[in-house]
């Protein structure tokens, strides 16, 4: 793949003198879907608003498919879709007229097939003659990504798309990205689901402050940040951990009836194997045990609190 979005040393300082982006680098590969991680304020909305042409750099640059947003502004705003966060939407238009006007503006042709075939593929058809102001949230969720799709766009920023949603339209949207992604269109999503990136992103950025911690590809960043947690169920209940066992910096929990071990999937050795033998030795009998491996969402808490 090649990267279709490049930002390059990217700043935004605001009149107020809030540095909101701080030197951004990142490249946003053809036909991936980059999700976009970060607290409220870490500078995901800015940062998207600066590439699709709504706010200006204060320094830095950014090109799209090869051309710079600034000097070649129509191309770059022709091939991107944005879905904000807002549910702005012409009240009183009906759902056909408004994501058809949307088409218009950027000096597409008519094209009622198309449109109907976005409409179908969101679910909408059926509300096509509906008046906005009638429509549910959810609805109209759906509504401003097929405004965002009405030009046939190569990118399409999704900002905080499932925000307020119900967990099945969430997913039907998931489903929605995925078929996009397939047809080629290239997706960067902002989320506060850590599941949605867990579910959907090929790739996670996050970022922090204004700065991007890391891009890192979704499975690799788990494999190589991902801790597994090891519980031993206890056949007899603990006061204490034991002197012996306190190499292994165990945690006693469930009223002293379980012993947590932590480890490295990527370490050279686990220590399990060492740590059954010395729980023996030590007299300590385990009735159960099970492995479970760290999320995504601990993996973000992790980098964003270090």
């Amino acid at each position: 793949m090649s990267a279709l979005i490049s930002v390059s040393n990217l700043t935004k300082t605001y009149a107020s003198g809030f540095q909101a982006l701080k030197g951004v680098d990142l490249e946003v590969e053809r036909g991936e879907i980059l999700a976009l991680l970060g607290p409220n304020g870490a500078g995901k909305t800015t940062l998207i608003s600066i590439i699709c042409g709504i706010v200006n750099p204060t320094d830095g640059t950014v090109h799209v498919d090869g051309h710079d947003i600034i000097t070649d502004y129509r191309k770059t705003r022709s091939a991107i879709g944005l879905v904000p966060q807002e549910l702005t939407t012409e009240a009183f238009e009906s759902v056909f007229a408004t994501v058809s006007f949307s088409r218009g503006l950027f000096g597409k042709k008519a094209d009622p097939a198309h449109i109907e075939k976005v409409l179908r593929s969101l679910s909408l058809w059926d509300k096509k003659d509906s008046m906005i102001m009638a429509l549910s949230g959810g609805m109209k969720r759906r509504v401003l990504i097929a405004k965002a799709l009405a030009h046939e766009p190569r990118i399409l920023f999704l900002d905080e798309p499932t925000a307020g949603v119900d967990v099945e339209l969430r997913k039907d949207m998931w489903k929605l990205v995925r078929e996009l992604r397939e047809s080629g269109v290239t997706i960067v999503l902002t989320t506060h689901y850590i599941e949605e990136a867990e579910e959907i992103a090929d790739r996670v950025g996050i970022i922090n402050k204004g700065e991007i911690i890391l891009v890192e590809e979704k499975s690799r960043l788990m494999r190589k940040m991902g801790k597994k947690l090891l519980t031993l169920d206890l056949q007899e209940s603990l006061a204490e951990i034991p002197d012996s066992l306190s190499t292994y910096a165990l945690t006693l929990e469930s009223e002293g009836t379980q012993l947590v071990y932590t480890y490295d999937t990527q370490a050279e050795r686990t220590g399990v194997t060492s740590l059954l033998r010395d729980l023996n030795q030590a007299g300590i009998k385990v009735r159960d045990l099970k492995t479970t491996q760290s999320s995504l969402e601990d993996i973000f808490v992790t980098l964003v609190h270090s």
